[in-house]
């Protein structure tokens, strides 16, 4: 760890959780501590979300195929994600971020940026604050976190993962072309697998080779944006700022099912999942919206989205489900086999909500009952209370947030 006592004249942190679905899994069960452990998708294409460090030695990572794991890590244990565990921790873990700084950037459940101007002067020096976020992560959810600190997000992200796992690193600007230049080229944010194939076919093996080649070469290679860009992080200038917290513009679920689907009731069946799903979250997220939108994506690969704009907004599952049942009928798919469906509701409002009731409608009806499913689930488990129709489906999965 690079120590100082004197702030750098612009801090930004990267906070990081370290193998953060299966911490959590780890803290719920303390008998798992120690043992090689991946939370993935348990079906037939399900791919790995989380793995301990030991596990990621064998060549298991994040977004391969559960098949895949398994051979690598035949030893280890495999659990499905519980989602709300999750996402519960994760907001523990915001909270506490967000008593360092109002100026927080969420990147995901696991990590965010803090741009720590103004916070040094009331708690220390970057390199205090970043051990005090740590020990109170720690301390109060039970999971550990990495921190990068340096004068961009860039560096800084950097920074953190190479002091994973449970571990701080600062690096100050007299020390970033130092730290940067001796990587490997595929490090710079943006260099994918195609973009490598590219850099290596140049002979540009590090990031201090990307400094050392001219815009104009890059631009040829990658384009002139592309190129211009790689060429400003690998001399460490990133100037994007630290943006806080905005409420999501969209909240929804999808499904990919194990194997194809062609078959009209069960399609039905999971909307229905899905649209339940969905308002529990706006609920949860005390959102409603107007805009309802499913998704659609065949067998081979190719994807359709129809969308319908409601006149109030809402946040029951029972309206969001109508209106998704109504939009996949209008596409006439009659047996198309089907990988995936998602429900979506964007055109989000925050906090309380008028609502005209329709003429004859009960001031009780769906939203009190679903509300009341809520608070039993929120007692009980999400098992408590399921509806007849999803009687016998598998668990559902965690839905992804769209942003």
């Amino acid at each position: 760890m690079n120590d100082t006592t004197r702030p750098t004249p612009q801090a930004i942190m990267h906070v990081d959780m370290d193998a953060f679905y299966a911490s959590v899994e780890i803290r719920r069960n303390p008998e798992l501590r120690g043992r090689p452990l991946v939370v993935a998708g348990l079906g037939p294409r399900g791919v790995v979300l989380s793995a301990t460090y030991d596990v990621r030695a064998l060549g298991v990572h994040a977004g391969q195929a559960t098949s895949r794991a398994r051979r690598l890590a035949p030893h280890a244990i495999f659990l499905g994600p519980r989602y709300d565990d999750y996402t519960r921790v994760s907001g523990g873990v915001m909270e506490i971020l967000r008593s360092i700084t109002p100026r927080v950037e969420p990147l995901s459940l696991d990590e965010a940026f803090l741009d720590l101007a103004g916070a040094t002067r009331r708690l220390g020096p970057p390199t205090a604050i970043g051990e005090r976020i740590r020990a109170r992560v720690h301390r109060e959810q039970g999971v550990t976190c990495s921190v990068g600190i340096a004068d961009n997000k860039f560096t800084a992200k950097l920074a953190g993962a190479l002091a994973k796992p449970d571990g701080l690193r600062v690096v100050r600007p007299e020390e970033v072309v130092g730290f940067l230049h001796p990587l490997p080229v595929d490090r710079l944010w943006g260099v994918g697998e195609r973009t490598n194939g590219v850099l290596t076919g140049l002979g540009l093996r590090t990031i201090g080779d990307v400094a050392h080649t001219s815009v104009d070469t890059l631009g040829r290679a990658l384009g002139q944006a592309a190129g211009r860009n790689l060429h400003e992080l690998a001399w460490g200038r990133d100037p994007r700022p630290v943006i806080p917290w905005e409420p999501e513009r969209s909240i929804g679920a999808e499904e990919t099912f194990p194997t194809d689907v062609d078959d009209p009731d069960v399609i039905r069946r999971t909307l229905l999942d899905l649209a339940h799903r969905t308002g529990t979250r706006l609920r949860r997220a005390k959102a409603a919206g107007r805009t309802v939108t499913v998704k659609i994506r065949f067998a081979d690969f190719t994807t359709l989205t129809r969308s319908k704009t409601l006149r109030e907004a809402t946040d029951v599952g029972h309206e969001i489900y109508g209106v998704a049942c109504v939009l996949h009928g209008s596409l006439g798919l009659e047996r198309a086999r089907l990988r995936l469906v998602g429900i979506r509701v964007e055109g989000l409002v925050s906090g309380a909500y008028p609502r005209q009731l329709a003429l004859g409608e009960r001031a009780l009806g769906h939203r009190e009952a679903e509300r009341a499913a809520d608070a039993v689930r929120r007692r009980f488990g999400n098992s408590a209370l399921v509806a007849a129709t999803l009687l016998g489906r598998d668990a559902p999965r965690g839905p992804r947030l769209r942003r």
